[in-house]
């Protein structure tokens, strides 16, 4: 199958992504030197050397320039988790999962720790942020359910949320105290603690 300009589609697919890379690295290179809420749009058209409206046809906000690989990890995330030994309990699952998706993240610490204190100096992209991750509670639901070995009632499903609620807001508390440390704290062991604890 060929687009309108007689490309195959899985060109044009690759292409389009090619071009969604570079915009993403030239803006966050300007977000992390001006700062997210001084960057326009249009700085970032011109840097890319492209049209404000050829912008928008690969990004509809800034906010999806940051967050536009959300989708992404979260699938990553799921399937870090489906590869867990089935008889493996959630809460131990779900660690071993997140712990799969931080390693898997193109950046230097340095790089991640900029990245992560810009996310969170932005209410914007914050509550984004955390609007997304309510999407990743749908994609883990069905492992976790699974996990928790007993009927897929309704009773079932809320106690997974619950779960996946609960380990999602550790993850994000575990990064804010990176993110206030400098980078000092360590993240697996910040998450760890708020773990243990909800559980307590």
């Amino acid at each position: 199958m060929n687009d309108r300009e007689g490309r195959p589609s899985g060109l044009r697919q690759r292409t389009r992504r090619a071009v969604q890379a570079e915009i993403a690295a030239t803006a966050m290179q300007l977000f992390l030197e001006q700062g997210f809420e001084s960057t326009t749009m249009e700085q970032i058209a011109v840097e890319i050397g492209i049209s404000r409206r050829s912008l928008f046809r690969y990004f509809d906000t800034k906010e999806d320039i940051v967050l536009g690989d959300h989708a992404e990890h979260g699938r990553t995330l799921r399937a870090a988790l489906e590869a867990r030994p089935a008889d493996e309990p959630p809460w131990e699952a779900l660690r071993a999962a997140f712990k799969v998706l931080v390693e898997s993240l193109p950046y230097t610490p340095e790089g991640f720790l900029k990245i992560t204190s810009m996310l969170h100096a932005s209410p914007t992209l914050r509550g984004r942020q955390l609007e997304r991750q309510q999407q990743w509670t749908e994609l883990l639901l069905p492992d976790i359910t699974g996990r928790l070995g007993a009927t897929a009632d309704t009773m079932t499903e809320l106690r997974a949320r619950a779960l996946i609620a609960c380990a999602l807001a550790c993850s994000e508390t575990a990064m804010e105290m990176w993110v206030r440390s400098n980078g000092t704290v360590d993240i697996e062991g910040a998450f760890d603690e708020a773990i243990a604890a909800v559980r307590a």
